[in-house]
C-alpha cells in the first residue's frame, strides 16, 4: 500500500499519456482497495489477542470482521484482472517506471490470492461443525436410537475419508497399490481417533508445548529425591557390562548410519563428500546379483564403502529397494568384531513414513517361548519382508558358508531399529546366540512379553529426550492430554505465550510462571477436567479416562500400550541449563527402564536427539573416555 502510495503521488500529474486515464482509477481504487483491507486485518488481529484460547467470549465479533475480509477478496480478485489486462494492453505508452510499478503489483496481487487460496485449501477443516455430533454421554443427545448412532457412523466416515484424501494429496507423488490403499485407510484411522476428539488449531498446541517445556524446566531444577538419586548407582559388575555394550554398540552404529547410503555421508561430510564419492562412482561394483534396487551412479553403495571402512568383498547382499513395508537393508562380514551384520536402514522416503504410521496392532506368536504377543504392525510386515530375503533366498547361508565360526549381528536406526529388533526375534530360534543393537527404535513396539523377553539379546540405545523412541499411541494420548490442560488453564493471550515462549526457547532464561486455573486447587479436584478443558474436548476422550483412572496407561484397545525392545542403554548430555551449550559436549550413559519413557518430554532437541549423527557422535564419545580411562 505504501509503495502504491508513492507510485501515485510521485507521478500524479503524469497520466495523461494513452491509457492513463485507466492507470489512474486503477491506482486510486487499489489504495482504497488496500486499505480497507488492512483495516480488517488490524481488527482481525486486535480481536484476535483478547480473551484465552478457552474464553472465546471477547472474540465472538471475529467471524463478522473474517467474512468481511472474504468479501473483499472478490473486488481484490477483480482489481488483479484489470491490471493484468492493462499491464497487457500494447496500446498503452506511459512512463517505463509507472509501467513497472503498475506490473510489480499485479504480480504482488496475484502472488497473495494465489496464497491464500491454498492456505485456505490447506487449513480448511471441511468437517466444520460436523465435530459437534461427537458429544459428552448423556448431553442432550440419544445416541441410543439408530437415527443418531447412524449419524455418528457417518461422521466418523465422513472424518476419515477427509484424513484419507490429505494423505494420498501429501503422498501423490510415489507409484500406488493396494499395499498404499490399505495403509491410507489404516493411517486415516489413526488420525481421525486422535484429533476428533479436540477443538484445538495449530497455534493453540504451539502455545501448549511452549507452556509443558516451561512446566516441565521448572519440574527438572527442582532437587531430586535422595531414592531417585540412589537408583542411577550402579554395581561396578554392570558398569563393567554398560562399558562392554556401549563399545559393541558406538562399533554397529557405523553400520546402522551407513545403511542411509549417500543422503547421511553427505549430510555429515557437506563440503568434500561429493568430491570423495565422485572418484568412486566409476569403479567396478560387485555383480548385479549382489545388489538389487537402484543406485545411480554407485552413490549409494560407495557412501556405504567409506562409512564402514570395509571392502568391495566383505558385502553378502544390498538391496536399495524401497516400497512401502518394504525397505532397504544390507548384509556384510565384519571381520574386526567376526560378525555377519545385517544393517536395516531407518525412515528417508514417503513409503517409510507409510510405514511408521501404519500403528496398529497385530499378534506375533512364538512357538514354546510365548504367545499373545503384540507388534507395531506397519514394522512388522517390513520385518517380515526382510526375514523372507534372509532365509528364502539364502543369503543368511551364502553368509555363514562364506564364515561358519562368525556370530549374526542385526542392528538399525530409527524404523530400522524397530525392524531390526522384530527381525531378531523372529530369527532367535534358528541363530540362539544372534545380538540386536536399536538405535532409537520408535517406543510403540512391543508389548510387555516381548519387550521383556528381548531383554536376553537386544540392546536399544536412546539419547537425551528423544521424541521418538517415545512414541506410542498411549503416549500421544497423554501428550493431548496435558497440552489441553495446560491450555485451557492458562489465564495468558495466547500471543503472550507465544512471544514469550519464543524468548525462552532462544535465549534462555528463567521459565515463566503463567498464572492458571490450576494454582490452589486440590489434589481431588485435579483429577477431574475444568470446564475450560471440557470445553475443548469435542467429546469425551480416552484421556480422560486415563485421568479418572489416575494411569495414562490405559489406552483404547485398538493401540494397547507397546514398549521398547530390549535392555535400555540411556545416554544423557552433561550441560548447563543455558541453550548454547560448548562444542565440547560431554555424555553420561546408564541403563534405564521402559517407564522412563512412557510420557513426552519436550525440548529443542528433541528432534535432533533422534539423528544418527547425534547418536554415534554420543557414543563414540562415551568409546573414547572408556579407552582414555582404561589407558590411564
Amino acid at each position: 500500500w505504501i509503495g502504491i502510495l508513492v507510485l501515485y503521488t510521485v507521478h500524479k500529474g503524469q497520466f495523461n499519456c494513452p491509457g492513463g486515464g485507466l492507470l489512474h482509477s486503477y491506482l486510486l481504487g487499489l489504495l482504497i482497495l488496500l486499505a480497507s483491507i488492512i483495516c480488517a486485518l488490524s481488527a482481525l488481529v486486535y480481536i484476535s489477542m483478547q480473551g484465552t484460547i478457552s474464553n472465546p467470549g471477547p472474540r465472538k465479533s471475529l467471524p463478522k470482521i473474517l467474512y468481511t475480509r472474504l468479501l473483499l477478496y472478490f473486488p481484490e480478485f477483480i482489481w488483479a484482472v484489470v491490471g493484468a489486462v492493462w499491464v497487457s494492453d500494447n496500446s498503452v505508452q506511459c512512463e517505463k517506471t509507472v509501467i513497472n510499478g503498475v506490473i510489480g503489483t499485479v504480480i504482488a496481487s496475484w502472488i497473495i490470492i494465489v496464497f491464500t487460496i491454498l492456505g485456505v485449501v490447506i487449513v480448511f477443516d471441511p468437517l466444520g461443525g460436523k465435530k459437534t455430533f461427537y458429544l459428552p454421554d448423556g448431553v442432550s443427545r440419544n445416541l441410543e436410537s439408530s437415527q443418531s448412532g447412524q449419524l455418528l457412523y457417518n461422521v466418523k466416515s465422513s472424518a476419515t475419508r477427509v484424513w484419507e484424501k490429505r494423505i494420498r494429496l501429501l503422498c501423490c507423488c510415489i507409484v500406488q497399490d493396494d499395499d498404499h490403499r490399505v495403509a491410507f485407510t489404516s493411517i486415516a484411522e489413526l488420525f481421525r481417533n486422535y484429533f476428533s476428539d479436540t477443538d484445538l488449531v495449530p497455534s493453540d498446541i504451539a502455545a501448549g508445548l511452549i507452556l509443558l517445556h516451561q512446566e516441565q524446566d521448572k519440574m527438572e531444577n527442582c532437587p531430586k529425591e535422595p531414592e531417585e538419586v540412589l537408583c542411577h548407582s550402579p554395581s561396578s559388575l554392570v558398569s563393567d557390562d554398560l562399558d562392554v555394550e556401549l563399545e559393541n554398540a558406538a562399533h554397529y552404529m557405523l553400520f546402522a548410519a551407513a545403511a542411509y547410503g549417500w543422503p547421511y555421508y553427505v549430510y555429515t561430510n557437506p563440503y568434500t563428500a561429493l568430491c570423495k564419492l565422485n572418484g568412486d562412482c566409476c569403479r567396478n561394483r560387485p555383480t548385479d546379483s549382489d545388489i538389487t534396487g537402484s543406485d545411480r551412479h554407485n552413490l549409494h553403495f560407495g557412501s556405504i564403502l567409506k562409512i564402514t571402512g570395509l571392502q568391495y568383498r566383505d558385502f553378502i547382499h544390498i538391496s536399495f529397494h524401497n516400497k512401502i513395508y518394504e525397505i532397504p537393508f544390507f548384509v556384510a562380514l565384519d571381520h574386526k568384531k567376526e560378525a555377519i551384520v545385517v544393517a536395516v536402514r531407518g525412515t528417508l522416503s514417503f513409503e517409510d513414513i507409510l510405514t511408521d504410521l501404519s500403528a496398529d496392532c497385530e499378534d506375533l506368536t512364538l512357538e514354546e517361548v510365548l504367545e499373545n504377543g503384540f507388534v507395531h504392525k506397519g514394522i512388522t510386515q517390513a520385518a517380515n519382508y526382510i526375514y523372507r530375503k534372509l532365509i528364502n533366498d539364502g543369503i543368511l547361508n551364502q553368509a555363514f558358508t562364506i564364515a561358519p565360526e562368525y556370530k549374526l549381528v542385526i542392528v538399525g536406526h530409527s524404523l530400522g531399529g524397530g525392524t531390526a529388533s522384530i527381525l531378531a526375534i523372529m530369527l532367535r530360534n534358528s541363530f540362539p546366540t544372534l545380538r540386536c543393537y536399536a538405535f532409537s527404535p520408535p517406543g510403540g513396539l512391543l508389548s510387555k512379553s516381548l519387550a521383556d523377553y528381548t531383554k536376553h539379546f537386544i540392546v536399544s540405545v536412546i539419547v537425551g529426550k528423544d521424541l521418538v523412541a517415545r512414541l506410542s499411541m498411549p503416549n500421544m494420548e497423554d501428550l493431548k492430554r496435558r497440552i489441553v490442560r495446560i491450555v485451557a488453564n492458562c489465564n495468558r493471550p495466547k500471543y503472550q505465550i507465544l512471544l514469550r515462549g519464543c524468548w525462552y526457547e532462544v535465549f534462555g532464561g528463567d521459565p515463566d510462571d503463567f498464572p492458571t486455573e490450576l494454582d490452589g486447587r486440590n489434589q481431588e479436584a485435579l483429577t477431574q477436567p475444568l470446564l475450560a478443558e471440557e470445553s475443548l474436548m469435542v467429546h469425551r476422550s480416552p484421556s480422560y479416562n486415563a485421568l479418572e483412572e489416575e494411569s495414562h496407561l490405559n489406552s483404547p484397545p485398538q493401540y494397547p500400550h507397546l514398549y521398547l525392545p530390549g535392555k535400555i542403554i540411556h545416554i544423557v548430555e552433561e550441560c548447563s541449563s543455558r541453550r548454547l551449550c560448548s562444542s565440547d559436549i560431554k555424555y553420561t550413559a546408564r541403563w534405564s527402564n521402559e517407564t522412563v519413557f512412557s510420557s513426552i518430554l519436550i525440548s529443542p532437541k528433541m528432534i535432533t536427539d533422534h539423528m544418527p549423527d547425534v547418536v554415534l557422535k554420543a557414543l563414540n564419545s562415551l568409546s573414547q573416555e572408556h579407552g582414555s580411562c582404561l589407558s590411564c
